[in-house]
């Protein structure tokens, strides 16, 4: 095949992941799994397209210092307070844990005491942007387990910048990471002490006025943010601490602002645009020609990492207070070896440490488990369902770290039970109040939940389509279950759950009526088909109720169409 220029080539690449993305999202496939493939088929194991690494690379790395930037614009300080503990003690009990196992299982196949030493740091690392993607695809990024997730990932993240350090201090830095070439742990420490007290002064006297000048011109907004991710990820590059923790902190600076959620929505597109080439730059970097050598290592390496490494965050999780359902589902983020791991072990393949082969093993495991959790997030909820039988020992009784407090309601109190506490569900639990009608709301969000308990609303944590959390709940003597929750036919695991969460109330014994908020006509009939007896549609009944008002319900001598409301008065 002809060399092609850049332009030729990124434009061939994308032509490509919208093909082969339409395959992968007609076979119900996420699209990951569909863009590494590109990267696969594109590198030099298949056509070998991929010549412009260089301007790849670079459009990956603002991927990258974008996405981690969007992160940190969402966090909660307060919530990341209240997490600190169960993240800084999952995710170093799951980097012990892994290391040292996976250190054996290497001596165990007989690679050596270095080589195993590297292999097994490597298994500990996960990949943050996958994951991320993923929970932010499903949604599931401000549930607890999705918050809990996130927190020990920073953990994990941390660990990687030490080892970088620690390979630093040998002779050789990290590649991505030339500022910490030669630099000292005291060094990078001060840093990054640095760059925070620059993150609390911005905060402290810039942020608000400064996103409020730019806000007028909101392209201008939406530029700065990016310049700012780009900025602190490059500023992380070279003071050692890496791109991710400068993108993230970057966004931790504009958390605070009243235009966080407009910055986040003008740059989600970006962000999954320049991620395409993440994956593909991934894809890219697996030689198949390397991956056959360590067949069998690769398969025990890719379980030891699938199954032990949800068991041991399951396990620290329940230990801690948690329920089964949220250490299972934050356990199967970490059933992944990162883009670090490869990074990692081709650094050890530079100092002369570990050969090409080990290279190849780390490679065929990264493949392997990337591929493999990918699905196991996707269809974390239907896993759970199979194995929930088997996991009561990693759940302690009163699960008290968890804010369910259903044991604490009168069972027979409420009229009305709201499911997703969003703006409308909100909207509906106060105007139900305010007649005198107790309601309790129910959120997979803890911050929803917090929310509706600041505003006098009673409020239950807990995940709609879980149907040992739905048994518990006090449905005798509710006359109405109302679902606001909102539906994502493009995400990944194509789950309704309002259907779910029929099906789940009735069995559960609740024999009152169900509504439930929909937002077509297609979407409707299929409400009622599923026994909902009343649908709401939000724009709809909203319009209605406008013209009622244009038209004069208060008063024919304030109608501002009396011509509509003539016709409306012939009609009745």
């Amino acid at each position: 095949m002809p060399i092609l220029t850049s332009f030729a080539e990124v434009s061939l690449l994308l032509v490509m992941a919208a093909a082969i993305g339409l395959v992968g999202t007609l076979a119900r496939q996420p699209l990951i799994v569909s863009f590494i493939a590109v990267g696969l088929i594109a590198g030099p194991s298949a056509l070998d397209v991929v010549r412009s690494d260089a301007q790849i690379d670079l459009l990956s790395e603002l991927g990258i210092a974008v996405l981690l930037f969007l992160v940190g614009i969402k966090l909660d300080v307060k919530l990341i307070r209240s997490l600190g503990v169960v993240s800084v003690m999952t995710g170093l009990g799951q980097v012990i844990f892994t290391a040292f196992f996976g250190y054996l299982i290497g001596l165990g196949l007989g690679l050596g005491h270095v080589t195993s030493l590297y292999v097994a740091v490597a298994l500990t690392f996960s990949s943050t942007i996958i994951i991320v993607k993923l929970l932010s695809d499903k949604r599931e990024i401000d549930a607890l387990h999705g918050q809990i997730a996130l927190g020990f990932l920073i953990v994990q993240d941390l660990v990687v910048v030490l080892a970088m350090i620690v390979l630093s201090a040998i002779g050789i830095g990290a590649p991505g990471h030339g500022g910490a070439e030669g630099g000292s742990v005291v060094m990078v420490l001060a840093s990054g002490l640095a760059l925070v007290a620059a993150v609390v002064l911005f905060v402290r006297y810039a942020a608000d006025p400064l996103t409020e000048r730019l806000a007028r011109a909101p392209e201008l907004l939406v530029i700065f943010a990016i310049a700012l991710a780009a900025m602190f990820a490059a500023i992380g590059d070279v003071v050692g601490l890496g791109k991710e923790v400068g993108g993230l902190m970057a966004g931790v600076a504009l958390a605070s602002t009243p235009y966080r959620e407009t910055i986040a929505a003008r740059l989600a597109p970006l962000r999954d645009f320049l991620l395409l080439f993440f994956f593909i730059a991934l894809g890219a970097t697996l030689d198949l020609s390397l991956l056959g050598a360590h067949a069998t290592g690769a398969i025990v390496f890719s379980l030891f990492v699938l199954i032990g490494n949800p068991l041991i965050v399951l396990a620290i999780m329940g230990a801690m207070g948690y329920r089964k359902r949220t250490g299972f589902l934050a356990g199967l983020t970490v059933a992944q070896i990162s883009e670090f791991s490869l990074i990692f072990v081709a650094m050890g393949v530079s100092l002369g440490h570990v050969t090409e082969d080990a290279l190849g093993l780390v490679t065929m495991v990264g493949l392997v488990t990337i591929a493999a959790s990918t699905y196991m997030i996707t269809y974390s909820h239907q896993l759970y369902a199979v194995f929930e039988p088997l996991l009561g020992i990693f759940e302690r009784r009163g699960t008290p770290r968890e804010p369910i407090e259903a044991g604490a309601h009168n069972a027979s109190s409420y009229r009305v039970i709201i499911f997703g506490l969003g703006r409308f569900g909100t909207a509906i639990g106060l105007r139900l109040k305010k007649r005198g009608i107790r309601v309790l709301g129910v959120d997979f969000n803890p911050q929803a939940v917090r929310r509706w308990r600041d505003l006098g609303l009673e409020a239950d944590f807990g995940d709609a389509s879980d149907p040992e959390f739905v048994a518990e709940l006090p449905f005798r003597g509710a006359e109405w279950m109302v679902s606001t929750v909102p539906t994502h036919p493009t995400g990944l695991s194509h789950e309704d759950t309002r259907r779910t969460l029929i099906q789940l109330a009735r069995s559960a014994g609740f024999s009152g009526r169900m509504a439930a908020a929909s937002h077509s006509a297609g979407d409707t009939q299929i409400l009622f088909g599923a026994g909902v007896d009343l649908v709401l549609e939000p724009f709809q009944d909203a319009a209605d109720r406008a013209v009622e008002l244009l038209c004069g319900a208060a008063g024919e001598e304030r109608t501002a169409f009396p011509e509509i409301a003539a016709e409306g008065r012939e009609a009745g």
